[in-house]
């Protein structure tokens, strides 16, 4: 398959670093089967990963992921093993899923990602349907997707602690595709119904701090693991809250912390010989779609933000207000497809890579923020190797399966003999997305 191009000067410090989690591949997959044993893993969830080439870090962790639609289709059948055994580990028993989306309706590329989600557990035997909770949904409603597909969205309804739809279908498992941004509804509070991922996982009550605290303590674990230095796969974060963007309130806080971080990077940059500027993006601690997010290489910047780039900051998704925000190290994207900065994006389902794609952005500096307008998704033409050997008997029947399904689909495995084959690029980026899932496990047991 064909990778994104890292820049030449960087290309050693890529290959000394994918060298090392090669040797290390018996040793890490041991490691994850152990922290399975430990920590259950998210129903599923997608992964922004940075690559400097000197370093490479999971930027953001979402746990409900929406672009099922960007993975490539020959590799749906990986996925649906995948799903069988996240639905099975939701409810023994389930044989039907009520999938709960967004409410954005009129984003049609949205819907063609639900539509290819419940294409995904259904190709995994179960019956699906679409239930809205959206209080402009007031009958069964068939919509048209971005590809012309059509997804029917039905009505929520409850009755004491079960949320059903009209004809009464009511599973046991109940699978969000939405945020939650604007709030918990009532009608999905206090049920009886499995519901994943879990309520506390939206944005009403997740932090990306508290993530990347989870983060901290994976990085450190796995750095020690294959005896490399934890900055390597770990940016450097702060935490700042009561700011008024609007109103400049909390800014000399927000700058001092910008400040503090910078201080840290130039200071491992020194140590490493890293000649790049340090810089950090700022964005809001609860939230997504790339809203509310600036890349700032001095506290003079914050300091001086004109109303327009305040205003950008102030609000993020459902007109949500920004008083808290993650102060974050910037890793700089050296690769690039056609001459466009691109990162790669990983999807999970359970404890398994699932696939991927590239985010590419034509009008984006290496240093800023890709997760925005005018970016296009490049779907990977090979998949991610991630399930390697395995002990217990559950996790090797699944590892056949999926090996199997290599073997047809023509994947290559991880090769720690051929560095520079495209299949261990992608294993490299499957353990960076899986250190960012297993620090959301710990994260959502944490802050129950």
């Amino acid at each position: 398959m064909k990778l994104p191009q890292i820049q030449t000067e960087y290309a050693q410090h890529l290959h000394d670093f994918e060298t090392k989690i090669l040797q290390n591949h018996s040793k890490i997959e041991a490691w994850f089967r152990a922290q399975w044993q430990q920590h259950q893993p998210p129903f599923y969830g997608s992964v922004d990963i940075r690559n400097a080439g000197y370093k490479m870090a999971s930027i953001d962790m979402n746990l409900f992921p929406g672009g099922f639609n960007n993975l490539n289709p020959h590799f749906i059948p990986l996925a649906t093993i995948a799903a069988q055994d996240a639905v099975e580990r939701a409810c023994e028993t389930a044989k039907s899923v009520l999938l709960i989306p967004e409410n954005h309706t009129r984003n049609t590329f949205y819907l063609q990602n639900v539509f290819a989600l419940s294409n995904i557990l259904r190709d995994a035997g179960f019956e699906v349907r679409v239930g809205s909770f959206n209080p402009e949904l007031t009958q069964a409603t068939e919509f048209e997707t971005a590809l012309g597909n059509t997804l029917l969205i039905e009505p929520l309804l409850r009755t004491d602690n079960r949320v059903h739809l009209a004809d009464g279908f009511s599973p046991c498992f109940i699978l969000l595709n939405n945020d939650l941004s604007g709030g918990v509804p009532d009608i999905l509070q206090g049920l009886a119904q499995n519901v994943l991922p879990p309520l506390h996982g939206g944005w009403t009550t997740r932090r990306k701090t508290q993530h990347f605290a989870a983060y901290n303590q994976v990085a450190q674990q796995f750095a020690d693991l294959i005896q490399i230095d934890e900055w390597h796969i770990n940016p450097y974060f702060e935490y700042v809250g009561g700011l008024d963007f609007q109103e400049r309130e909390g800014e000399d806080a927000l700058a001092a912390a910008v400040e503090r971080v910078l201080a840290k990077i130039q200071a491992k940059y020194d140590e490493k010989g890293i000649t790049d500027q340090p810089f950090v993006i700022v964005k809001a601690d609860a939230g997504t779609y790339g809203m509310g997010v600036m890349s700032v290489k001095s506290a003079d910047e914050v300091r001086s933000l004109n109303r327009k780039n305040r205003n950008k900051m102030a609000k993020i998704k459902e007109g949500l207000e920004v008083s808290e925000v993650i102060v974050q190290e910037g890793i700089y994207t050296y690769e690039t497809m056609d001459n466009a900065v691109c990162e790669p994006v990983v999807y999970m389902m359970d404890r398994f890579v699932i696939g991927g794609f590239f985010r590419v952005h034509e009008g984006r500096r290496n240093d800023e923020n890709l997760n925005a307008g005018g970016m296009v998704f490049v779907p990977l033409d090979q998949s991610i190797p991630s399930a390697g050997s395995a002990n217990d008997a559950e996790t090797q029947e699944h590892c056949e399966r999926v090996f199997a399904q290599w073997d047809e689909l023509g994947i290559a495995r991880p090769n720690a003999e051929k560095v520079d084959c495209s299949s261990n690029r992608l294993y490299v980026y499957g353990v960076m997305a899986r250190l960012s899932l297993l620090a959301a496990a710990i994260e959502l047991a944490r802050h129950h």
